[in-house]
Formats: C-alpha cells, sequence, structure tokens
C-alpha cells in the first residue's frame, strides 16, 4: 500500500513544480533582470501575427513599443547608380545552385539562381478569399524553385489564412493588387525588367519609373549598395526562422531560408540574417516574411522544415523561378 501512496506524492510534487514553473518563468523573463532576453522575446512575438498577444499579456503597448525603439534597423534609399552598376550578363545560364548552411544556432538553405530575370512574382489563386502554400503556389505557375513572399492580413473569419495581402503584389508587369495610396512610399523587395533587385522603400510612380515588373511588400531591407544597414540591437525582431532574398553584382539572385524548429534552433536575428547574406556576396538585400510562413521549395518539393505545427502555411504570395 506504501507504493501508491509514494506515487501520488510524486506526481503532487511534480504537478506542483510545472505550476511553479508556469508561472514564474514569464514572470522572471519579462519582468526580470535579464534584458536581452525579454527584448529577444519581445522582438519575436510582435513580428509574427499569431504570437503577439505573448508579449501583450505581460507588457503594456507602452512599454512594448519602448523596448521595439530601444532595437532597430536604419532605412537607406538605394541609390540609381547602383541599381545601374549591377552587371547583368545576356548570356547568363539558367544554373541554379543549393547549398546547406548549418551552424550551431541555426540551418539554412540557400539557392543561388544565375539569371535574374527568371525569378517571379507568384500569388494565391483566389487571392481574397484564402492563401495558398508556397508548394502550391510554385506549382500553379511551373516553378523550378520557390520561397513564401511578402506580407498579408488573415482579415475576417470568413477569408482564410493568407488570404489578404497588404502592400502591392505585381506579377509580370501588371499590378495584381495594392492598398497603398498614390505616392505612398511602402517597403517593397522588386525585381526590374532588366533583372535587378530593388529593396527599400518605394512609391507606385517609383516602380513605374525604374521598369519595376515584379514586387511585393516586406522588408527591411539589410544590405544597400554594397553596405550593411545599420542595426541597434537585434533590430525589434527577435530570433526566428527567416526569408530572404539579395543579388550579387553580377545579377545572381540569391534566396535564402533560415529554419528555427526546436529549442536549441531558434532561427536568427536580423543582423546574422544580414552576416549570412553580406558573407555570400549580396550588394543588395532584404527580409521576407518569416516564422511560421518561412518556405523553400526546390525541384518539386520543400527542403526546409516549416516551423508550423501543421506544416507549410497558407500565404497570399511566393517569389519563385522559372524552369
Amino acid at each position: 500500500m506504501k507504493k501508491p501512496k509514494l506515487k501520488s506524492k510524486i506526481f503532487k510534487f511534480f504537478l506542483l513544480e510545472l505550476l511553479f514553473c508556469s508561472i514564474t518563468t514569464p514572470i522572471t523573463v519579462f519582468y526580470g533582470p535579464f534584458n536581452n532576453v525579454r527584448n529577444t522575446l519581445v522582438g519575436m512575438s510582435m513580428t509574427t501575427l499569431n504570437h503577439r498577444w505573448i508579449a501583450k499579456l505581460f507588457l503594456s503597448d507602452k512599454k512594448i513599443q519602448s523596448i521595439l525603439s530601444e532595437n532597430c534597423i536604419e532605412t537607406i534609399a538605394q541609390s540609381k547608380e547602383n541599381i545601374d552598376n549591377i552587371d547583368i550578363n545576356s548570356d547568363n545560364k539558367n544554373n541554379i545552385e543549393r547549398y546547406d548552411i548549418e551552424e550551431s544556432g541555426f540551418k539554412g538553405y540557400l539557392l543561388v539562381i544565375s539569371n535574374p530575370k527568371k525569378v517571379k512574382v507568384g500569388y494565391a489563386e483566389k487571392l481574397g478569399e484564402v492563401g495558398q502554400t508556397t508548394s502550391e503556389i510554385a506549382k500553379r505557375f511551373n516553378a523550378i524553385a520557390a520561397v513564401n513572399g511578402g506580407a498579408f492580413s488573415n482579415g475576417t473569419t470568413n477569408a482564410g489564412t493568407g488570404a489578404i495581402p497588404l502592400g502591392v503584389i505585381m506579377s509580370n508587369g501588371k499590378l495584381i493588387k495594392s492598398t497603398i495610396k498614390q505616392n505612398e512610399k511602402t517597403e517593397i523587395i522588386g525585381i526590374t525588367k532588366k533583372g535587378k533587385l530593388l529593396v527599400g522603400e518605394y512609391t507606385l510612380e517609383d516602380l513605374e519609373d525604374l521598369n519595376c515588373s515584379e514586387a511585393l511588400s516586406y522588408g527591411p531591407a539589410l544590405i544597400v549598395d554594397g553596405k550593411k544597414v545599420k542595426i541597434k540591437g537585434d533590430g525589434g525582431w527577435g530570433s526566428a526562422p527567416r526569408t530572404a532574398i539579395g543579388q550579387r553584382k553580377d545579377g545572381s539572385i540569391l534566396l535564402l531560408v533560415i529554419d528555427g524548429t526546436v529549442v536549441k534552433r531558434l532561427g536568427v536575428t536580423m543582423p546574422e540574417l544580414q552576416d549570412i547574406l553580406y558573407d555570400r556576396g549580396a550588394c543588395n538585400a532584404a527580409n521576407l516574411d518569416g516564422g511560421s510562413s518561412a518556405t523553400m521549395y526546390f525541384q518539386g518539393k520543400v527542403i526546409n522544415n516549416p516551423c508550423d505545427s501543421t506544416g507549410e502555411r497558407s500565404i497570399p504570395s511566393a517569389i519563385y523561378v522559372q524552369p
């Protein structure tokens, strides 16, 4: 009769320990002495639509904004001279090179596309009603490779996840969707008809003047005119799975996805993402939607490990590569 009582006591002990930790851990994280941990968690939660409640549950909006303002990324405009100086060889072959990147804190996948004119913006078939996964969008456009794209809102309860794009979607020279006003600047990732990557803040009028044929909205820009933008702290984005795009001086496009699936692999911060792209030759580069959206499709399958429990997330837009 003693053994059942002992088991009961052990069970109660662990239950109390679990309850104690669940109460004290958030208090320690948000109100304790470890400001870096708090700031990282705030940045992570506030840059994903599904997890903002974590920070808001423990901190006021004023405090959250104060923390984010201490960690910021400067905004630099691309120079037209730099854009013009990207040397795209008309004889560029349609090669795609794949590299797996693995370090102690993360695992990533990099595609190098030699012909930037093969890189396009795709979008969900029923835009405004329901999104599609990266692989579904890729198959719809007969793509050999693709990564998730730009910003979106889930909209009303009648619209599916990833249904409502924010900002701009431009594909094959046609404006598919825009939520910005005339002469209003927004974060853009675009590609001109000549295959040159645009990153940073642009208006629709700017895109027209630059002969932009592909565009979606996200950011921030991380490398502009060959220089790293200044990032204070973690930039206010925390550490998370990431997707990014860059372009080398020779015109090659870099598509990068960083996984973050378990405790030891939370993803990367903006400075770390910036370093990865810079070290691999990017002279212009920007962040794309990350977190649960981060997905890379290549040669008929998803090659990374999306962190959403259900697998690939539905999104409105993707960047894809034509065969």
